[in-house]
């Protein structure tokens, strides 16, 4: 895994930098603290809560069945979830949920392939080097003469058939995406890593953020329409690894709040994003506990935000007793009135987890209860959390899915994302497929009355 891991490591190493003004880190609440070891579980043996019922699984089959053919993150779209894999993506089939079955698989490689649909249109983010822009590419090194990374656009509008429409370049690549869906124009906010040293694709510094337009009725015509340089001021602690802007991992935008939050790596970063093509920043955030900003999701009510850190870059065992509960967890964030952050607390799964079984907090997704806080999470091997984050400062588990370790030794795999998406529960499982689950509980069960016709979690819209 190639850039971005190199950032990854450098970035476990950025862990001493000062909040930068930020409100002095909190306590762990007492239900993060009192952390319980979790059943000792055989390889592939599966646990879950009470509260939790398994419904269905889509296996990774042929022709994603190679050793690195892993399943990455999820869209929804009416009675379809679009599953990405770094070989591709798959098209499957939910109306039933009990009796999923699939539609299409399309080969394109490209890591990560972090997909995205609205409308007719489907989006993959690539963040590897190929030797040329198309689904027949092969792998290419940085800065070679017509390497190409960037976003891949499809037509999905038969489902079984779906067609290539173009891709764009866009600088360092595209490691995620977020889209601002439109009737007449579709944004997209496109997160990369970076800079590398000597490269012409990726050249220091690394302080913008490319925004392609694609006109819905002419997709073939989509460009880079603006590169703001939105991570450009920033404090620099003394001694740290991120002396430079380094992009972000993800974006997430809420159009109705006209707000967005990028994980910068070093920074939380929120932007006002009235004008789409010129987003602006309101207020960067550090953590001391953070080693990589990975994600960010508002509440419904845009009076919370909730950032995620990928200690490890996701394939370290950091779920153990050797790690503290505030890191590779979840900082909960109020967001005033005046659009500042403020930290109130942390959460982390209280299950501990074994050497084995690469785990941190990864891709989840609100639970649509109103009045409530909720999420569903990813945390790789460490399986599914649902939480209440209601209250700020005393976040807690209130069920869980997960697997024993995919085998003797640390290796790659677990919930990579997942989302709660018309009353179930998907997971995009990194070596098992689609996991579909569902919680019955006096939390939850208000949501599912609650029906989306559409669903990019790094694009919230209210419920």
């Amino acid at each position: 895994m190639r850039r971005i891991f190199c950032v990854l490591v450098v970035a476990l190493l950025a862990t001493g930098c000062s909040p930068g003004g930020d409100t002095p880190p909190p306590k762990a609440s007492p239900q993060a603290a009192a952390s319980s070891a979790a059943p000792v579980l055989a390889v592939d043996e599966i646990d879950h809560s009470d509260n939790i019922r398994v419904v269905a699984n889509v296996p990774l089959e042929a022709p994603f069945d190679g050793d690195e053919a892993w399943g990455t993150d999820l869209a929804f779209q009416g009675d379809y979830a679009f599953v990405g894999n770094y070989a591709g993506f798959t098209i499957v089939d939910i109306s039933d949920p009990e009796k999923p079955s699939v539609v299409s698989r399309t080969v394109c490689e490209g890591g990560q392939n972090d997909i995205s649909v609205t409308g007719d249109l489907l989006f993959l983010s690539v963040d590897f080097p190929r030797d040329n822009e198309s689904c027949v590419s092969k792998d290419s090194d940085e800065g070679a003469a017509g390497a190409w990374e960037g976003v891949r656009i499809f037509d999905v509008s038969d489902k079984k058939r779906p067609k290539y429409v173009t891709s764009i370049r866009t600088e360092c690549g595209s490691h995620t995406h977020a889209v601002l869906p439109g009737d007449k124009t579709v944004y997209v906010y496109v997160a990369s890593s970076g800079p590398v040293p000597d490269s012409t694709t990726c050249p220091p510094p690394h302080s913008a953020m490319d925004v392609i337009e694609v006109p819905v009725d002419a997709p073939e015509t989509a460009r880079v329409a603006a590169r703001p340089p939105v991570f450009g001021e920033r404090p620099v602690t003394e001694g740290s690894e991120y002396e430079e802007p380094r992009g972000c991992h993800d974006v997430t935008v809420y159009p109705e709040r006209k707000l967005a939050a990028g994980a910068c790596f070093g920074d939380g970063v929120l932007m006002d994003i009235s004008n789409p093509l010129l987003p602006r920043v309101l207020q960067v955030v550090q953590d001391p506990n953070f080693a990589v900003w990975h994600s960010a999701t508002f509440n419904n009510d845009g009076t919370k935000l909730v950032f995620s850190d990928e200690l490890g870059g996701g394939t370290s065992a950091t779920c153990d007793k050797a790690t503290g509960v505030q890191e590779g967890a979840n900082a909960i964030y109020d967001l005033t009135p005046e659009n500042t952050l403020e930290r109130r607390g942390y959460f982390k799964i209280p299950r501990v987890q074994t050497g084995e079984e690469n785990c941190v907090a990864h891709n989840g997704s609100l639970i649509p209860v109103k009045g409530k806080d909720i999420m569903v999470q990813g945390w790789y091997q460490g399986g599914v959390s649902v939480w209440d984050f209601t209250d700020s400062e005393n976040a807690r588990e209130i069920g869980y899915f997960e697997r024993g370790p995919l085998r003797a030794g640390l290796s790659l795999g677990g919930s990579w994302s997942a989302y709660y998406y018309n009353g179930f529960i998907y997971s995009s499982d990194i070596t098992k497929g689609l996991d579909i689950l569902e919680i019955n509980d006096p939390l939850t069960d208000p949501a599912k009355s609650v029906k989306m016709t559409e669903l990019n979690v790094q694009s919230q819209r209210s419920y």
